[in-house]
């Protein structure tokens, strides 16, 4: 009997959740914890590095099996390497419009047509649709609703 990988993908993302759950942990050392009644500011970070890596450990585990033949490795030819980069570019693309001061609204749609694009098969009409919804629902959230002080349009500064 070998214990070896049937999933790689569920592996390497539990080995990523791993990662940024000890991180999140590991920057909020110097912060006052706190307590549940009283939270500090390192209680947040410190709690949810520790779920993260509680899903790591719950999802790299299921990725094991337990066989006698060899049938999957560790192998990166199989990662869809294009959503990661796209999804990596309309991200860094959606920050930089807000730092440059070009409104929440064009932002918004400009990251979600980008995440969009991600997929192999974009429905044009469909994302359109979700982007105008999605930017709605978020204007109505965050600036009428919770009162964020985003201007929605470089002009409604």
């Amino acid at each position: 009997m070998r214990l070896t990988i049937k999933n790689p993908q569920d592996f390497w993302c539990g080995i990523l959740f791993l990662g940024l759950g000890a991180l999140a942990i590991y920057l909020s050392r110097d912060y006052v914890m706190g307590s549940a009644l009283q939270m500090g500011p390192g209680y947040f970070p410190t709690w949810l590095g520790g779920i993260l890596m509680g899903f790591g450990v719950l999802i790299g585990g299921l990725a094991f099996k337990i066989e006698a033949e060899d049938n999957l490795g560790l192998g990166l030819g199989e990662w869809a390497w294009r959503p990661w980069l796209v999804l990596t570019a309309a991200l860094a693309l959606f920050a930089l419009m807000m730092e440059a001061d070009i409104g929440f609204v064009p932002s918004l749609i400009v990251l979600i047509i980008g995440c969009a694009l991600a997929h192999k098969d974009v429905h044009w009409r469909e994302t359109l649709v979700l982007s105008i919804c999605v930017t709605a629902g978020a204007v109505a959230i965050f600036s009428y609703g919770l009162g964020m002080p985003y201007p929605l349009f470089w002009w409604s500064r």
